[in-house]
C-alpha cells in the first residue's frame, strides 16, 4: 500500500483526514454499541504508524522499534524491582532507571546538533520527546508505588497511542488505561462524537485558516521587510516590523499548534479516550504564571510535576536551600533552563527558558508584594485587563527570542 501520493504526516493536510475518519468508522461503530474493537483499533493505530514512517522515513521507524524495546527493558525491570518482597527502595536504582530512560532522548538533542553529514545514520524520529515524557512517567510514579503493575499491551497502546504520538497531549498512563479497559455507555458516547465533531472543526479553522493566515501568508512578507529594513543597534536591525513580526509569530505559534492538538483530542474523542486538552484560552492569562497554566498544559504539568515539585521536594528533604522563596527560585531557573534546553541546543531557546523563568520569579515577587500591601494596590476591571495585556505583551516577546528571528537580525548569529 503505498499512499505517497499524499503527505501522511500527522494532520499534514485536509485530505488525510479522509483516509483517517474512514479508518476509524469500525471504532465508532464499535463503541456506539458498547464495544471496544482493541484488536482491531491496535491494527489500525499499526497501519497509521506505519504510513508515517514508510518510504525515505523508514529508517526512523527502525528507530522507533529499537527505542521502544529498550524503553520496555528499564520499565518493566525497574517495576519488578520495586514490586519484588522485601526490595529496598535504592534511590540510585530509581536514578539510574531515569537517565538510561532519558539518554536517548538526550543523545538525539546532541547528535541533531552536529554538522550536516557528521553522523551518518538517521537519529531519532517523531514523537521521541512525547514517548520518552510518558515512559518517564510511568517509571516515577511506579516509584512513588501509585503505578504496581503494568500490562505489557495497555503500555505499548499508551506509548504509541497514534492521535497524540507526534506532538501530544501528553496522557498520563492510570488515566488512558481507565478509558481504555472499558467502552464508555451510548450516552457518554454520543456526548464524546460532539465534542469530537466540534473539535475537529475548531481544529481545521485554527491550523489550515488562522494558522495558514498568520504563517503562511503574513509571516513571510513580515519577515523580509524586518530584514530589509530598519536601523542597526548593536548590529541588530530594529524596526517596526520587528514588533509586527513579534506579534503574527506568536498568533501562527498558537494557532498552529492549538490546531494540531484540537485534532489529537478529536480522534482520541472518536476512539473513546478522553485525552486531556492542551489550551485553555492562554491569551487571557493575568500573570506569567496563569499562563503556563494554559499553554501547552499537558507539557506546563508534566515540567511542573516530574522536574519542579521533585527537585523541590528533594532540595527541601537534603536541606540544599533552607530559604524557601530562594528555593522556588532556583526550581524555575532549572525548569525553564530544562525546558528550553529541550527545545534545542540553540541560544535563543536557552535564553527563552531564562526569560520565562525571571518573568515568573518577577511576578512571585509582585504577588507577595500585591498580598502585603493589598489595601493600597486597586483591583478593579481596568486593572485585570490591563494585567491581561502586560501579561499578552510579556509572552509575545518571548516568542519572539523562542523564533529564532532575532539570530537573523543580528549580524552574526546564524
Amino acid at each position: 500500500m503505498n499512499f505517497n501520493f499524499i503527505n501522511m504526516q500527522p494532520y499534514s493536510n485536509p485530505q488525510y483526514f479522509i483516509y483517517l475518519l474512514l479508518a476509524l468508522v469500525p471504532i465508532i461503530v464499535g463503541l456506539y454499541y458498547g464495544k471496544r474493537l482493541k484488536t482491531y483499533e491496535a491494527i489500525f493505530s499499526l497501519l497509521f504508524l506505519f504510513l508515517i514512517f514508510d518510504g525515505d522515513h523508514w529508517q526512523e521507524g527502525v528507530n522507533l522499534i529499537l527505542y521502544l524495546v529498550y524503553e520496555f527493558i528499564i520499565t518493566f525491570a525497574y517495576l519488578r524491582y520495586r514490586t519484588k518482597k522485601g526490595s529496598p527502595n535504592k534511590s540510585w536504582i530509581f536514578n539510574l532507571a531515569v537517565i538510561l530512560a532519558i539518554l536517548p532522548l538526550t543523545a538525539v538533542k546532541i547528535l541533531i546538533q552536529m554538522p550536516k553529514g557528521t553522523v551518518p545514520f538517521v537519529v531519532g524520529f517523531l514523537g521521541i520527546s512525547y514517548i520518552t515524557f510518558k515512559n518517564v512517567q510511568v517509571i516515577m510514579e511506579t516509584r512513588d508505588g501509585v503505578i504496581k503493575e503494568i500490562d505489557p499491551g495497555t503500555y505499548a497502546r499508551f506509548l504509541l497511542f497514534f492521535p497524540t504520538i507526534s506532538s501530544g497531549p501528553i496522557d498520563r498512563y492510570r488515566r488512558f488505561k481507565q478509558d481504555f479497559d472499558k467502552a464508555p455507555s451510548r450516552e457518554q458516547y454520543l456526548d464524546d462524537l460532539q465534542m469530537a465533531v466540534r473539535y475537529l472543526f475548531q481544529g481545521f479553522l485554527y491550523k489550515f485558516i488562522l494558522g495558514w493566515f498568520f504563517g503562511t501568508y503574513l509571516l513571510p512578507k513580515i519577515s523580509i521587510a524586518g530584514l530589509a529594513t530598519g536601523n542597526a543597534v548593536g548590529g541588530l536591525k530594529l524596526s517596526w516590523w520587528v514588533v509586527a513580526y513579534m506579534y503574527v509569530y506568536t498568533m501562527y505559534l498558537f494557532f498552529d499548534f492549538a490546531g494540531y492538538s484540537l485534532f489529537a483530542v478529536a480522534i482520541s474523542y472518536f476512539m473513546g479516550i478522553h485525552t486531556p486538552m492542551n489550551f485553555n484560552k492562554p491569551f487571557i492569562s493575568k500573570n506569567i504564571k496563569d499562563f503556563w497554566n494554559r499553554w501547552h498544559m499537558t507539557l506546563s504539568f508534566w515540567f511542573r510535576d516530574y522536574i519542579y515539585m521533585r527537585f523541590t521536594f528533594f532540595a527541601m528533604k537534603k536541606k540544599l536551600i533552607k530559604n524557601r522563596i530562594r528555593l522556588s527560585q532556583v526550581s524555575y531557573l532549572l525548569l525553564f533552563l530544562i525546558m528550553g534546553f529541550w527545545h534545542g541546543l540553540t541560544w535563543y531557546y536557552i535564553v527563552y527558558g531564562l526569560y520565562h523563568a525571571t518573568a515568573i520569579i518577577i511576578n512571585d515577587y509582585w504577588l507577595r508584594f500585591k498580598r502585603k500591601h493589598k489595601d493600597k494596590i486597586p483591583s478593579n476591571r481596568f486593572t485585570q485587563w490591563f494585567a491581561i495585556f502586560l501579561t499578552f505583551q510579556v509572552v509575545c516577546l518571548g516568542m519572539l527570542i523562542f523564533s529564532g528571528y532575532l539570530s537573523q537580525l543580528w549580524f552574526g548569529w546564524k
